[in-house]
């Protein structure tokens, strides 16, 4: 998928939320991110999206925040199998996202959302929305109105004790 495509995807999710929207040079480590953070003074966590693949053939997406772990159990609870880390090159013919810039939301309705709710203890995040040399700023008390808006299945991983 184009990167043109998810961009626009991605702001016509935003239309109507309040966002923030930043052009940088290209992220794609986390040394970057926090190079960036600091000159442009980001105060949000940063998402980290992980693409998974399933035995069977079929992929999910975990957006979780920049420190967040792959629970298989937990995507096996909810999705019927246990997952593992797609290659890079995969993700790339799977969805055309960049590695280190893996969009979280995308037009696919057969790529299910599984979100980490440790994300939702921190007042913002920010994620690529295709293009590494974007990044969207979100609070996150509107997440839920921007999930509703996907056309995939979303769901959310138990809480961690």
């Amino acid at each position: 998928m184009p990167l043109d495509t998810i961009h626009d995807f991605n702001c016509r999710l935003l239309a109507e939320l309040p966002h923030q929207r930043y052009e940088h040079e290209p992220i794609l480590d986390y040394a970057t991110d926090e190079r960036v953070k600091a000159r442009l003074g980001w105060q949000a966590e940063f998402s980290k999206t992980l693409f998974l693949k399933f035995k069977d053939g079929r992929f999910a997406l975990l957006l979780t925040h920049r420190e967040g772990r792959l629970d298989s159990k937990a995507v096996k609870a909810i999705l019927g199998a246990k997952p593992s880390i797609c290659s890079a090159e995969e993700m790339q013919a799977q969805i055309g996202c960049l590695p280190g810039a893996v969009c979280p939301f995308l037009p696919h309705a057969d790529i299910p959302l599984l979100v980490d709710p440790a994300l939702l203890a921190h007042h913002a995040f920010t994620w690529t929305p295709g293009h590494p040399e974007l990044t969207l700023l979100l609070a996150t008390e509107h997440l839920a109105s921007l999930l509703a808006r996907l056309p995939c299945q979303v769901s959310y991983l138990p809480a961690q004790a």
